[in-house]
C-alpha cells in the first residue's frame, strides 16, 4: 500500500493565507458558493435579491427577508471569527492525521469546547455521499474497535463496537476505503453496507463468515475464502484496518459517535488525489449541508 503521507499533498499555508487574509474574504467566498446557482428566497421562494444590510448578505426584493451567507449551512449561527472557522476546516481537510480539538484551540486561541463543537460540524460534511461506490476488485471484513473491557473477551465487550470495512484494490494498493459501525455482523447489516458502497458488478472477496453467504444473490462476483493465519489472505485490507485503528487510537479514545470519526478518516483517504482542492471541496460540502444544531451534537 502506498504510504498515505507520500501521496497526500494539500494547499500550503501560504496559499491559504493569500486566499483568505480576513473574515470578509471568508464571508465573500461562502456567499459565492451559496448563490453560485442563483438566488431563491428561503421564505417566499422569490428569485430576485439585492444587497442586504450585513456584509455579503442578500435581501429578497419581494418580502425583504435578509439572509446571511452562513444561514442554512454548517456555518449557521457561527459564534466566532469566520477566519478562524476557515482555519479549522483547513486543518481538518489538509492534515493527513486530522487535528484534535485541543490542538485547534491552542493554535487558534479559542476554547477547546468551541473547537470541538465546530469540528463535529465539519465532520458532518465528511459523511459519504454514496455516489462513488467501490468498483473493480473489492475486499470486505468486519472487526472490532474500542477499548478492552476487563474480564470480557471479543465481541461481547460492551466497550467495543463492530465495524465493517470495505476497500477497492488497485494492484497491491488501496484506492478507496469505506467503514461503517454496525450493531450486528449479520446479512442485514453487512448487506446494507455493501449495497451502499460497493458496485454490484465488483469482484468482491470476503472471509467465510456466515453473514456474507446470503449476499451472493446481490453480488454475483462475490467469493468467500479462508482468512488465513492472521489475515494472510487479505494483507491490504488488514493493513488498511490497522492504519485506521492506529489513527483512531491517536485521535479518539472511546467509541461514542464512532461513525463520525470513521467518516472523517475515509473522507481524507478517498480524496488524497484532490490535493489542493480538498479544502475547497469540504467548504462547499459545508455550504450545501443543512445546519447542525449544537444540541444535536452529543458531548
Amino acid at each position: 500500500m502506498q504510504n498515505m503521507e507520500q501521496r497526500f499533498k494539500s494547499m500550503s499555508i501560504f496559499d491559504f493565507q493569500r486566499k483568505f487574509p480576513d473574515a470578509d474574504s471568508c464571508l465573500s467566498h461562502l456567499a459565492t458558493l451559496k448563490w453560485s446557482e442563483g438566488y431563491s428566497c428561503p421564505k417566499c421562494g422569490h428569485g430576485s435579491s439585492c444587497e442586504g444590510s450585513s456584509p455579503h448578505s442578500r435581501q429578497c426584493t419581494r418580502c425583504r427577508y435578509v439572509e446571511s451567507p452562513t444561514a442554512g449551512t454548517l456555518f449557521h449561527k457561527l459564534k466566532f471569527d469566520p477566519l478562524k472557522a476557515f482555519w479549522i476546516v483547513y486543518f481538518l481537510a489538509t492534515n493527513k492525521k486530522g487535528f484534535s480539538s485541543t490542538e485547534l484551540a491552542r493554535k487558534l486561541e479559542l476554547g477547546q469546547k468551541t473547537c470541538w463543537r465546530f469540528k463535529r460540524k465539519v465532520m458532518k460534511a465528511m459523511k459519504s455521499s454514496g455516489n462513488f461506490p467501490i468498483t473493480g476488485t473489492a475486499e470486505v471484513d468486519e472487526t472490532v474497535f474500542g477499548q478492552q473491557e476487563e474480564g470480557v473477551r471479543g465481541r461481547e465487550n460492551a466497550r467495543k463496537k463492530l465495524v465493517v470495512v470495505g476497500i477497492e484494490k488497485k494492484g497491491k494498493s488501496v484506492s478507496r476505503l469505506y467503514a461503517r459501525a454496525i450493531p450486528h455482523a449479520d446479512a442485514a447489516c453487512l448487506g446494507g453496507f455493501m449495497k451502499d458502497h460497493i458496485d454490484p458488478a465488483a469482484k468482491v472477496t470476503t472471509d467465510q463468515w456466515t453473514g456474507y453467504g446470503p449476499l451472493a444473490k446481490d453480488f454475483a462476483n462475490m467469493v468467500q475464502i479462508p482468512s488465513g493465519k492472521k489475515g494472510d489472505n487479505f494483507p491490504e485490507l488488514h493493513r488498511a484496518i490497522m492504519m485506521l485503528k492506529g489513527w483512531l487510537r491517536g485521535m479518539h479514545h472511546h467509541v461514542e459517535d464512532l461513525q463520525d470519526y470513521l467518516d472523517e478518516y475515509c473522507y481524507r483517504f478517498n480524496r488524497n488525489f484532490m490535493k489542493e482542492r480538498i479544502f475547497d471541496n469540504l467548504v462547499l460540502r459545508m455550504v450545501k449541508a443543512p445546519p447542525c444544531l449544537i444540541k444535536n451534537i452529543s458531548d
